[in-house]
């Protein structure tokens, strides 16, 4: 399974998918007897704007560079209602974002909105090996909407990532075009019948008395003799001006009237969007949305990132503790013994046996009167002192013999 994501998530399609090509846009849902729903793709520019001809949908069933193509019905067991092919190789670089939409038909005339909707779903697969690689479930986003933009691809740093957007339209295709500048989806949303005429002025009776007024003169012919040699004159009729086509009507913004095109686009709960505001998303191009009087007072009073929700704070990973180097035992390194070296200012070669030493006259006799004692002693240690003992080996006659 895919990574799910919620309102306002988004991912990327090369952290997911290295290597990705083609990507399989998915969009399903479940609706009351009755309704049909319709997915498209807007391929939008830099300025978030979008031709008639990048809007695939059910009756242009693919881009002009064939990048993006609308496959119709999804196969059974698929689980999706409809599905759109990416190949996001193919995308011109002048296509910022890819954006995908579903509306229900006629749904002002039906008066059907996503409310009976259940179970909208938008999601990404692998066209080759057919696994699920992102994900987000419309859960409760829409009420009295008639048309949602359920997610986006947009380029960022040399890929492709993909947002859930989950935006609603009270307006239906009207407030698709309204905000993507589709002509298309304007002429769609326009009333089939025409308004009457208004009646001819009838021309005012002659006065009394007056001069008839003589009938208009014929119109010029418009042709020309054209002198050719060697021929007949021959009357040529001069090229008409073509007419000029009335421009088409273009549906009426709603917002004009005071009445919203959208929900807020933060969140449809808050009501209608009745404000008008440039949103700046963490990854991609700033466009205005349209959102309730609270959320547009903190998108215009609250630098980015606004949008982005509190991240939980991690737990640090414990560090390894090092082992410190060994220090040197308290009193120094151990110093040269004095002595050793030279007097100051004397050369080495200057230098004696006993040079740098000096004993005085007390020391000489002290040694001297050690030497004398240390002489009597040794003699008295070395001298037998003790009387001379004769001892005299006899035996007494018992008178056994």
């Amino acid at each position: 399974m895919g990574v799910v994501l919620t309102r306002g998530g988004n991912v990327s399609l090369g952290e997911v998918a290295p290597g990705l090509g083609t990507v399989l846009v998915g969009l399903g849902w479940t609706a009351a007897a009755g309704y049909e729903l319709d997915a498209s793709a807007l391929l939008c520019d830099r300025e978030g704007r979008v031709s008639d001809q990048n809007f695939v949908f059910f009756n242009n069933l693919r881009s002009p560079d064939g990048s993006v193509r609308h496959r119709g019905a999804a196969p059974a067991g698929s689980g999706d209602r409809e599905q759109l092919e990416i190949d996001l190789a193919a995308v011109p670089d002048e296509v910022r974002r890819i954006v995908f939409a579903v509306a229900i038909y006629e749904a002002a005339q039906r008066g059907q909105t996503f409310g009976q909707v259940r179970g909208a779903r938008i999601r990404l697969t692998d066209p080759v090996g057919g696994a699920e690689l992102a994900r987000y479930d419309l859960v409760d986003e829409a009420a009295g909407e008639s048309a949602m933009v359920f997610g986006e691809l947009y380029r960022h740093v040399g890929g492709w990532k993909f947002r859930a957007v989950g935006q609603g339209y009270a307006t239906g295709l009207a407030g698709i075009a309204a905000d993507f500048g589709v002509r298309v989806l304007q002429q769609a949303a326009e009333p089939s019948t025409p308004p009457p005429p208004a009646p001819a002025a009838a021309p005012f009776p002659p006065a009394p008395g007056s001069a008839p007024v003589p009938p208009a003169p014929a119109p010029f012919p418009l042709t020309a003799t054209l002198p050719m040699a060697g021929a007949a004159p021959v009357a040529t009729p001069f090229p008409s001006a073509a007419p000029v086509p009335a421009p088409a009507a273009r549906a009426a913004d709603p917002r004009a009237a005071g009445s919203p095109a959208a929900a807020c686009f933060f969140d449809p709960a808050h009501g209608a969007g009745s404000a008008s505001v440039l949103w700046s998303p963490q990854w991609g191009t700033p466009r205005g949305i349209h959102a309730c009087a609270s959320c547009a007072q903190r998108v215009l009073s609250t630098a980015p990132p606004f949008y982005t929700p509190p991240q939980p704070v991690q737990a640090a990973y414990p560090q390894p503790v090092q082992a410190a180097y060994p220090q040197p035992a308290p009193g120094g390194y151990p110093q040269p013994v004095p002595g050793g070296y030279p007097p100051a200012g004397v050369r080495p070669q200057q230098a004696g046996p006993d040079q740098g030493r000096r004993f005085g006259t007390g020391a000489l006799i002290g040694a001297g009167a050690a030497g004398i004692l240390g002489g009597i002693l040794l003699d008295e240690a070395l001298s037998d002192d003790e009387p001379d003992v004769v001892v005299n080996n006899y035996y007494e006659d018992d008178g056994f013999f």
